[in-house]
């Protein structure tokens, strides 16, 4: 929270209190001792209650009050009244945190201040986040009249170059995608541009697009930076030296954690019997929303068909898929005509999927940040929700790592065998038939795995990079 605020930094920002750094546990500050750290309003003032306090205009309030933004989350509250300043920012903060009004709502009152076309870029690393991020300034701009460009890959160029031609104010984008509409679109360029946006920083780099976003720095002119991101690794404190000036660091919260309203639990089971709890604990909570987290595509398509050939309300989501396949799934899901939603690690991160039920992770992620966003699909907004992981033999070292990380033992999830293993006979009827469709799959498009990474020139084409390593 807002309470034991302090600020840590060499030069004075405006509220004049300075306080020497403790680079304990700021890798950040550690190599960097000009980084200024700000984690808080200074503790004889109290924090702000709406927006208005923060310096945002009337007119953006407006639209914040229309759309719900009822008061400032702490990442909002920490980095509006810097960026307002004019200063670069870095940003770290967890999905769900509200970081993209944090972003969003300094662009457009700058933007209103002196408007001109391509004023600002945004760059995400997935398809959906890009959508996603469109539509907040979308809605935030309305009443101001703001155009958005949105360029990503899966979707026809001619259409977005028509677009760029309407000389948006903002452009949302995904790198590889913006990079090939600076080579091959006519007359669009960037050398106006006055600020960019790195969302999901480190989710950027995870994924490749390190030199792409290396060719885009070196042709982008002088401008106000936003680098947001849920950790400070290494790769990003490279992009950040790279890319910012004199910026000020701001945390939402030091410590990766999960909500108070969220009950976690796990569930020891053989590795052959994963399928026969996975239906009986979907029956035991009919009729609930529910995201299934799996670790490759193959499994994703495999159970999403298996759960379908059960009677369940299923569908699948992963890298694979389509632009607009994936998009139909998210917005069946959305609408609850679909009420099982069986994902890879493309829709842990990023993504506003509202009202989820449960959570169950059928395979473990490999690490304690990704358990924390995939359980982070639910319990939203002081909402409760449940979390479920499955642990078999094989995954033992990894759950303890996990629960190590985040400094807590969770409850044991129990079940009584013989209610379990009823389904054992329909279950294996089902896999049968999902063992027979994934092979009618892989005999006409080749295994997902396969396909996934479409190659140019022995690499992965740029229009691919866009969708997720999921």
């Amino acid at each position: 929270m807002l309470s034991n605020a302090k600020l840590i930094r060499d030069t004075t920002l405006s509220t004049g209190r300075e306080r020497p750094s403790d680079s304990s546990n700021d890798a950040a500050t550690l190599s960097d001792p000009n980084l200024e750290k700000w984690d808080g309003l200074p503790s004889d003032e109290d924090p702000p209650k709406t927006f208005r306090d923060l310096g945002v205009l009337e007119s953006l309030c407006e639209a914040c009050d229309s759309l719900g933004y009822t008061k400032p989350t702490p990442i909002q509250a920490q980095s509006i009244p810097l960026a307002l300043q004019g200063r670069d920012l870095i940003g770290l903060a967890e999905t769900g945190s509200g970081k993209t009004a944090a972003f969003v709502l300094p662009i457009l009152q700058a933007l209103m201040n002196k408007p001109q076309p391509l004023h600002s870029l945004i760059l995400a690393p997935t398809r959906e986040l890009a959508q996603q991020i469109s539509q907040v300034v979308e809605a935030l701009g309305a009443l101001i009249s703001v155009r958005c460009a949105l360029l990503i890959g899966g979707i026809d160029m001619i259409s977005q170059s028509i677009a760029l031609g309407k000389k948006p104010h903002v452009v949302v984008a995904t790198p590889g995608r913006l990079l090939d509409h600076l080579e091959n679109t006519k007359g669009f360029s960037l050398r106006q541009l006055k600020y960019l946006v790195l969302d999901e920083a480190d989710r950027l780099l995870d994924l490749d697009f390190g030199p792409i976003l290396d060719k885009l720095l070196k042709v982008l002119p002088k401008r106000t930076t936003y680098l947001f991101s849920a950790t400070m690794s290494s790769k990003v404190e490279s992009l950040q030296r790279a890319s910012l000036s004199n910026p000020v660091r701001v945390e939402a919260s030091t410590k990766r954690q999960t909500v108070s309203t969220l009950l976690q639990s796990y569930i020891f089971i053989p590795q052959k019997y994963k399928d026969i709890h996975l239906v009986h604990m979907l029956y035991e909570r009919a009729g609930q929303t529910a995201i299934i987290f799996t670790r490759t595509i193959n499994d994703t398509q495999r159970v999403s068909i298996m759960l379908r050939a059960l009677g369940f309300s299923a569908i699948p989501i992963h890298g694979q898929l389509s632009q607009s396949a994936r998009l139909a799934a998210l917005n069946k899901f959305r609408a609850r005509s679909r009420n099982l939603l069986i994902a890879t690690d493309v829709a842990s991160r990023g993504l506003d999927i509202p009202s989820v039920d449960l959570v169950l992770n059928y395979d473990l992620p490999h690490d304690s940040k990704t358990y924390i966003h995939r359980v982070g699909r639910t319990a939203r907004a002081g909402k409760s929700g449940i979390a479920i992981s499955f642990v078999t033999q094989y995954d033992i070292e990894l759950w303890l790592r996990i629960e190590k990380a985040l400094s807590r033992k969770f409850d044991e999830h129990k079940v009584i065998k013989e209610e379990v293993m009823v389904f054992s006979e329909r279950v294996g009827d089902a896999q049968r038939v999902a063992a027979l469709e994934m092979k009618n799959l892989h005999d006409r498009r080749g295994t997902p795995g396969a396909t996934l990474r479409h190659k140019r020139n022995g690499k992965r084409s740029r229009d691919d990079m866009d969708q997720d390593e999921g």
